[in-house]
């Protein structure tokens, strides 16, 4: 019986020794802002300020605008493939939306799609565009549609991303209501998030941005350091834990009196945003067009930019 008890003691305290390691590796410091714009400002990148808030944004080309919107912890730079293809013929604006990349926290603290959207319509007044094109992914999808149904009279054409914010299902659809990725569920919990704040392991970066691809070999170790060290910007981490606790007003009811002219770009391997959205959004908009990428996932704009941004360049030159 003592020996039980001594080897379960040693068990024990085994296991309280494997945590402490774990949590002191694991621990990871902000990265001053100064340190990350070494590595990752552009030759295009430029500050502008508007709304009490240092915007890192890049613009590029000459032409037509058209805004490219970012998803959920990542930046300007996952639109740098289209961007080179694009702004041979059009103005391209891309932007680390607060609470990402270098753009970083905001005294505001307003981190919901609405706040987004009115960002990116005061951006284009600042530059004196009156219309525009409109592409987001993911969480940047969701600013791109509320932005067409905000003010259509502004977007000339939309282009959804594997789009987020359509979580009910349609009225003639089969499937159920699908919720919203686990790891965004995980990090809205209080308890889960304080850790997240402070102890943020590389390996959990490179197993979701695996995740998010359709094939995982195209995942380049650049790619996740530039996630994973943009999401260490100081600030970042705390605004997104508020941006998941309050992504802002739920308009998926509003979504067919969406008027636009609408291309739908999908990975048919989409682990986050399961295909059959896209389908949900065909079906609720009118008229829309719908193209799904067989074998890429919820990044296609990264994992297949040829292709993706042909199709985008096929349907806005129409």
């Amino acid at each position: 019986m003592k020996k039980l008890f001594k080897w379960s003691a040693y068990g024990i305290l085994i296991i309280f020794i494997g945590i402490f390691l774990f949590l002191a590796f694991s621990y990871k410091a902000d990265i001053p802002v100064e340190v990350l714009e070494e590595k990752y400002l552009t030759p295009e990148s430029s500050y502008l300020e508007i709304n009490d808030v240092k915007l890192h944004l890049r613009k590029r080309g000459k032409g037509p605008a058209i805004f490219l919107i970012h998803g959920s912890f990542a930046s300007l730079h996952t639109w740098q493939d289209w961007e080179n293809e694009l702004s041979k013929s059009y103005t391209t604006i891309s932007m680390d939306l607060p609470g990402h990349g270098l753009t970083g926290p905001t005294k505001a603290e307003d981190y919901t799609t609405d706040y987004y959207a009115k960002l990116i319509f005061d951006l284009a007044d600042e530059f004196k565009i009156d219309t525009f094109y409109v592409a987001g992914n993911s969480m940047g999808g969701n600013v791109a549609w509320k932005m067409a149904l905000q003010q259509p009279d502004r977007i000339k054409k939309l282009i959804l991303v594997d789009a987020a914010g359509f979580w009910k299902m349609t009225s003639d659809s089969t499937s159920k209501a699908t919720k919203r990725p686990f790891i965004f569920t995980i990090l809205s919990n209080d308890a889960i998030g304080k850790v997240f704040s402070k102890i943020t392991p590389y390996f959990l970066f490179k197993g979701n941005l695996q995740q998010v691809y359709g094939d995982k070999t195209k995942v380049k170790s650049e790619t996740i350091d530039r996630y994973y060290e943009l999401m260490l910007r100081e600030g970042n981490r705390e605004a997104t834990l508020k941006r998941l606790r309050n992504s802002g007003t739920d308009l998926q009811d509003s979504i067919p009196f969406i008027k636009i002219p609408t291309l739908i770009l999908w990975g048919a391997r989409d682990a986050w945003i399961p295909v059959d959205h896209a389908h949900r959004f065909h079906q609720a908009i009118e008229h829309a067009r719908l193209i799904i990428f067989d074998g890429a996932g919820h990044v296609p704009m990264e994992e297949i930019p040829d292709e993706s941004v042909e199709a985008a360049l096929s349907f806005l030159k129409e």
